[in-house]
């Protein structure tokens, strides 16, 4: 049985590859579950002027953009790599990103530890500028956490997982 989400995922899904998202990489399941529900409708994002991801940080170049698509740099924290050489609040993971859109479904595909490791968040436009979605682990697909975002610009993605933040920057 199709969630109501799904059905709107109908025209990304390539049923020659079988697999929904544009990068060719594997699809994150189920990215509309109930974990992802009960995640978003308690986790918030405000895109205040003094939240962590408002000062810039990304070394993306930073020319006008029409759009959330394109290039960016990815940064995240909290989780089991960040607790390895102390607080994981504060240790940062920093890499590359880009993004895709298709319909309503936010597509981005980032890299941390110098491109070593991948992931891939699959998120739905749920309104103007809010996303709700799952993120995948792409060498480790057995780790998948929900996943919102806000945009709070086509040159900043404010990000939040149950353990930490995931942000985008240009």
């Amino acid at each position: 049985m199709q969630s109501e989400n799904e059905g709107n995922r109908g025209s990304t899904f390539d049923e020659g590859r079988g697999i929904r998202n544009p990068f060719n990489v594997m699809d994150v399941p189920n990215p509309d579950d109930r974990e992802v529900q009960e995640f978003a409708a308690s986790a918030k994002l405000e895109g205040a002027a003094d939240d962590e991801n408002a000062t810039a940080w990304g070394t993306c170049d930073r020319d006008q953009y029409d759009s959330i698509e394109g290039n960016w740099s990815s940064r995240w924290n909290g989780g089991v790599d960040s607790t390895i050489k102390g607080d994981a609040r504060n240790k940062w993971k920093q890499g590359r990103a880009e993004v895709r859109t298709e319909g309503e479904r936010v597509y981005l595909l980032f890299d941390w530890d110098h491109g070593a490791r991948r992931g891939l968040i699959d998120a739905w436009c749920t309104g103007a500028t809010r996303l709700v979605g799952k993120y995948i682990n792409l060498g480790d697909p057995a780790i998948t956490r929900p996943w919102i975002g806000l945009i709070a610009s086509n040159r900043r993605i404010d990000g939040k997982w149950p353990g930490g933040r995931l942000d985008f920057r240009r």
